[in-house]
Formats: C-alpha cells, sequence, structure tokens
C-alpha cells in the first residue's frame, strides 16, 4: 500500500498528477542535457562508472528537487505512480534474483515479502526503505531487496511504514516496532532477525535499536546500515563540504518528519545514543555523501563501545551506492560482505543453541561473547 492508497492521505486530480507528471518527464529531459557539460570523462574511475554515476546523481538529484516543490497531495500522486511502474517493470527483475515477491501484512502493517527460491532461509530481515521519512516505496526498492534476499538467503520484509508529513515521528518508528513484535510472537528466533534500512530507513531502524528495551523487544542477530540518516540537526561539515557531489539536494528537509520533536534526541538521531547494548551491526556509505561525517561518528561509538561493527566507506561514492549503482564493484563488495555477515551471525545463533542444548540442567546461562574485533575498509569504487 503506497501513501497516496491509505484512507486519510489526500492525492490531486487525475488532470493535475498528469501535469505534474509531464513535468517531471521535463525536468529529467534537462537533466541528461546537463550530463556532458558535468564533464563525466574527467572523474577518477573509468568512463563507464563516471558517466554511470554522473547520471545517476543528475536524475536522483532531479526527481528530489522536483518532487519537493510540490504540494503534498500533488507528490503522492506521482509517488502513486511511480509505484505502480515499479511494480511491473520490476518484477521480472526479481525473478531473475531466484526471488518470491509477495504483497503481505505483518502486525497489521502492510509490505512485500522478498524471499529466496527453492532453498530455506536462514534467517529473517525486516527492511525499512529510505525516502528522508516522507516518500518512496517497498515496490521501488525490488530489486535491491531481492538481491538482499539472495545474497543472504534470508526471507525479507519490506515495511510500507507510514510517512510525514501526514504521519510525523513517532509512526515510522511505532509500525517498525508492530512488524518485529509480530515476527517474533509467530516464532521468529530473535537471534536470527535483522532490521536494515537505508537513509531514513536507516535511521528508522536505529531508532528501533534504541527502543528496544523500552518497547519489550529482546536482543537481535544484527543490524545492516546502508548510508544511514541519524543527526538530524544537520550541522556536519560534510553536509556542506559534500552538496556539490551527493545526490541528495543541499536543503535536506526534516521538520516534516520531527513535527517538534528535537533533533538533536537520541529518539531521533543515533549519534546520540547509548550504543552499548546494541546488536552487531553492519554499515556501509561512501566518502562523498553529505551524512558522511555522522555516520563516520557512529561507527566510532560503536567501535568503543566494543560493538561487533563491520563498516566501510567507498572512497568517490555517493549516498546509498549499492542501491542506486549495482553494477560497480564497490557494491558488490558490499553484496558479498553482506552475506558474509548474516551467515556468521546466523552460525552463532546455531551455536549458541547447541550449546545451551548440550548443557547440564541448572547450568543453562547464556555466557556473555567476547566482541570480535571490528572490520573496517575504504573501497575504490
Amino acid at each position: 500500500m503506497v501513501m497516496a492508497d491509505r484512507p486519510d492521505v489526500r492525492t490531486a486530480s487525475a488532470p493535475i498528477a498528469a501535469v505534474d507528471t509531464l513535468g517531471l518527464a521535463q525536468q529529467f529531459a534537462n537533466a541528461m542535457v546537463r550530463v556532458p557539460f558535468r564533464r563525466p570523462w574527467d572523474g577518477p574511475a573509468g568512463l563507464a562508472h563516471n558517466l554511470g554515476q554522473t547520471v545517476t546523481r543528475e536524475m536522483v538529484r532531479t526527481f528530489m528537487g522536483y518532487s519537493s516543490s510540490l504540494p503534498i497531495e500533488e507528490f503522492r500522486s506521482i509517488e502513486r505512480g511511480l509505484d505502480g511502474l515499479a511494480k511491473l517493470a520490476l518484477r521480472p527483475v526479481v525473478a531473475a534474483e531466484g526471488v518470491t515477491q509477495e504483497d503481505a501484512e505483518v502486525g497489521g502493517i502492510p509490505g512485500v515479502w522478498y524471499r529466496p527460491k527453492d532453498t530455506t532461509s536462514i534467517g529473517c530481515i525486516v527492511y525499512l526503505h529510505g525516502g528522508g521519512y516522507v516518500g518512496t516505496s517497498p515496490n521501488m526498492y525490488a530489486f535491491f531487496t531481492a538481491r538482499l534476499a539472495a545474497v543472504t538467503q534470508c526471507d525479507v520484509f519490506v515495511a510500507d511504514y507510514r510517512l510525514a508529513p501526514e504521519f510525523p515521528f513517532p509512526a515510522g518508528l511505532d509500525d517498525a516496532v508492530a512488524v518485529a513484535s509480530a515476527l517474533l510472537r509467530d516464532g521468529q528466533d530473535p537471534r536470527t532477525l535483522f532490521v536494515a534500512g537505508d537513509s531514513g530507513g536507516g535511521g528508522l531502524a536505529c531508532s528501533l535499536v534504541h527502543h528496544r528495551r523500552s518497547r519489550r523487544l529482546p536482543h537481535i542477530g544484527g543490524v545492516l546500515l546502508f548510508s544511514p540518516e541519524i543527526d538530524l540537526r544537520l550541522d556536519q561539515p560534510s553536509i556542506s563540504d559534500n552538496a556539490d557531489k551527493d545526490i541528495l539536494p543541499w536543503n535536506i528537509p526534516t521538520a516534516a518528519y520531527l513535527h517538534g520533536e528535537d533533533a538533536g534526541s537520541a529518539a531521533v538521531s543515533a549519534i546520540d545514543q547509548d550504543v552499548r547494548h546494541w546488536p552487531p551491526v553492519y554499515m556501509t556509505w561512501g566518502s562523498d555523501e553529505m551524512f558522511r561525517d555522522s555516520v563516520r561518528e557512529l561507527a566510532d561509538h560503536l567501535q568503543a563501545a566494543e560493538v561487533p561493527t563491520v563498516t566501510s566507506e567507498a572512497d568517490g561514492m555517493f549516498h546509498v551506492y549499492p542501491i542506486l549503482m549495482p553494477w560497480a564493484e564497490a557494491s558488490r563488495e558490499v553484496y558479498r560482505e553482506l552475506g558474509e555477515f548474516v551467515r556468521e551471525r546466523v552460525t552463532e545463533a546455531s551455536e549458541l543453541r547447541s550449546a545451551r542444548r548440550a548443557a547440564p540442567t541448572g547450568a543453562r546461562r547464556t555466557p556473555r561473547r567476547a566482541a570480535r574485533p571490528s572490520r573496517s575498509a575504504t573501497r575504490n569504487p
């Protein structure tokens, strides 16, 4: 259920939506005309990579800039059209990944299941899609989440959580908690349950982990973060230093989501959280993105707290590069690392279950595991 299909969300009339769609198409055409003037052949990598990166940057910036200039009801109408297009166009891509796609509800929250075919899943991932807390949908993430299901051998539920401005904080968090709680009630082993997200969805995943104990959720298997939006004060140097290199707009909107919540509150900004009780974390980001400094700071906090952490900063890459540039070598390395990270966590959970079964009655206390050394890397595209 895309936001426009919710009964309490307003949309534009068909004629206005059609005019807005034509306007978006014109803006995309203008973006393509700008590409050669960006001189992609002067980039640090090969021509194909530089050209792909330049085109991606222009198109995403164009969409964000144009959509944010529209009244919200017109944006919702365009979003519904793009959701329908993605659902139709990406279904064969999902099948080619060896993954099934099914609309469903979990805990009363609509979403889409992506499940690897012809294999037994080893875990479950709750994926919270990006979009700055205000946009996109599970269908628009079909390729990436299908790839995520394939490389991790996990069932992936992409939650269609409520978005701002119609539903500001904490509506999205409440929906994420409802999904995780329902899966656990239905028998999902918490040690093989993972929470994942990119951009605003990554920030929401961090909020879920932060509120885990207050919402009476058990310790889970791990967290997978892709360029998470985790400091809503937006006052880090990279916000301005990387504005000309990233895909994000220079005026990143947060007020609609916060709706009066303090941007520095640990409830919404993970760099202000106590991370000592976090589960293991996999996190990746690009050196050219505006959120770079805040993500680096979170990585430092996690490592100082001895949370088992795998981090990677891809040199010369922008926001959510594994999603927008899946063909890049840096992105392919992320997919390989994700599979390894999840398998390691699942193996640890299996070993712990075996140890508990083997322990004498009365001696089955869970030993505290020593934190594995954090592994970090800086990759070239």
